[in-house]
């Protein structure tokens, strides 16, 4: 697949359906397979950020900007406002670029008011104990419930844990940005064996994800495409996943899945950036502070997993 869109930061735009609908442009990092998003009030032009990237070389542990380059770039073309900066979860596979964009363009972040728990886990598995602050690091830690405005928009935050146990879905009018609980109806679902997450919350929240209304257009947070397919994707209805997503669609028992999934995750590999991206993600996307010899350090545990 030398030739492959998998390959390539592929952008794609979906857009508004009507009153209340948000215009929403997909931008696809193909380093880490993430997907990184702009949801935006096509009224009021004012716009939302999520999960947007902070490339790491995992060879050379060399950053750069060229992901959040490209999505401030699609912003300043479709003469966007930025209101939030918003992630969904502290990922594991990528660095999120949240307190980059903060400093270039101001906006306030946030996250799911659940990732101090996360934090706590984590600053363990590091023996870094007074290390992350997510409500220092974030200006906004969203609850269950809880609403906000992206222009004239209301945005619903729905806890979605299993992934992670603080995980949670933005639901903007008709789009909901569910991160890494389902992939595309042709790979199925995410892994849940990351400490904290469980499968039996994954598919409670899975399951709250497909009862919103049919025509709900969902954007999933990561794609490596299928044997069949070369072409990344991100965007499907609620309604076809209920018919065809190979993991949960509809007719599926709890049992059934679970079992399939803890056989899968058992096969997996830890994500080649994960140790290195949590202990910034939980920094809300910061180096840990410069040592004496005015260099950044990761800590790495040994035999831990």
């Amino acid at each position: 697949m030398s030739n492959s869109n998998l390959q390539q930061p592929v952008v794609r735009h979906s857009p508004s359906r009507g009153a209340g609908s948000p215009d929403v442009w997909g931008i696809y990092e193909p380093d880490t397979g993430s997907i990184q998003y702009i949801c935006a009030d096509p009224a009021t032009k004012k716009a939302a950020l999520i999960d947007v990237v902070w490339n790491l070389d995992p060879k050379n542990y060399r950053f750069s900007t060229d992901s959040m380059e490209q999505v401030l770039d699609l912003v300043q073309q479709n003469a966007l406002s930025v209101e939030w900066i918003l992630d969904t979860h502290p990922h594991a596979d990528h660095v999120m670029a949240s307190a980059l964009l903060k400093e270039r363009i101001g906006a306030p972040t946030g996250i799911g008011e659940k990732a101090p728990d996360i934090a706590s886990i984590w600053a363990g598995l590091y023996n870094l104990p007074d290390a992350f602050d997510p409500a220092r690091d974030f200006d906004r830690l969203f609850v269950e419930g809880e609403i906000f405005r992206i222009g004239d928009l209301e945005v619903r935050v729905m806890l979605s844990p299993g992934h992670t146990l603080g995980s949670i879905t933005y639901v903007c009018g008709d789009a909901a940005f569910t991160h890494d609980t389902l992939m595309q109806p042709d790979v199925g679902t995410s892994r849940a064996d990351f400490p904290g997450g469980t499968t039996e919350e994954l598919w409670d929240s899975i399951q709250e994800i497909l009862a919103l209304p049919g025509e709900t257009r969902l954007f999933v947070g990561h794609d490596y495409g299928t044997e069949e397919r070369d072409e990344p994707e991100w965007e499907a209805t609620v309604a076809e996943h209920r018919a065809g997503n190979r993991h949960v669609k509809d007719g599926t028992r709890r049992e059934d899945w679970i079992t399939l999934r803890n056989e899968r995750d058992a096969t997996l590999a830890l994500p080649d950036r994960i140790l290195a991206a949590l202990q910034i993600n939980l920094r809300g996307g910061r180096l840990p502070a410069a040592e004496e010899d005015g260099n950044n350090y990761l800590k790495i545990p040994v035999n831990r997993f």
